[in-house]
C-alpha cells in the first residue's frame, strides 16, 4: 500500500469515528409541581458530543431554586430521540437528561 492510499484510508476512519464537539445543555421542560427539570442539547450523527454535566445540574439547580426548591439531582441516565433522518438513518438527536428538584419547596404564602 503506498503512502497517499495510506493516508486517505486513515482520514476515512478518523472521518468516520465523528468529532467531539462541545454542547450545552438547555432549559426544554419540566414541571414545578412535581418538581423536575428537563435539560437538553441536539447533535448530529457524526458528532460526538461532549458535556459539562457540572454546568448542566448547575442550570437545573437555578429553575429549581426559582421555584422554591434548594436545589437539584439528575435521575440518572439520558434519552435520546431522532428529531430528523434520511435514508441512511437518524441524521440529528436530541438528547436529553432529568433533575428531581431537592428540598421542600416554599408554598407561596412563606
Amino acid at each position: 500500500m503506498n503512502k497517499t492510499s495510506l493516508f486517505g484510508l486513515l482520514a476515512a476512519i478518523l472521518a468516520l469515528q465523528g468529532c467531539a464537539v462541545q454542547k450545552e445543555m438547555v432549559a426544554t421542560g419540566g414541571s414545578r409541581a412535581d418538581g423536575t427539570v428537563k435539560l437538553s442539547y441536539e447533535f448530529k450523527s457524526f458528532e460526538k458530543p461532549v458535556i459539562d454535566m457540572q454546568r448542566g445540574a448547575a442550570t437545573a439547580a437555578e429553575r429549581c431554586k426559582a421555584w422554591g426548591y434548594s436545589g437539584a439531582e439528575p435521575f440518572g441516565g439520558e434519552t435520546k430521540v431522532c428529531n430528523d433522518s434520511n435514508r441512511e438513518g437518524c441524521t440529528r438527536w436530541q438528547a436529553s437528561v432529568e433533575f428531581q428538584c431537592t428540598g421542600t419547596p416554599r408554598t407561596a404564602m412563606q
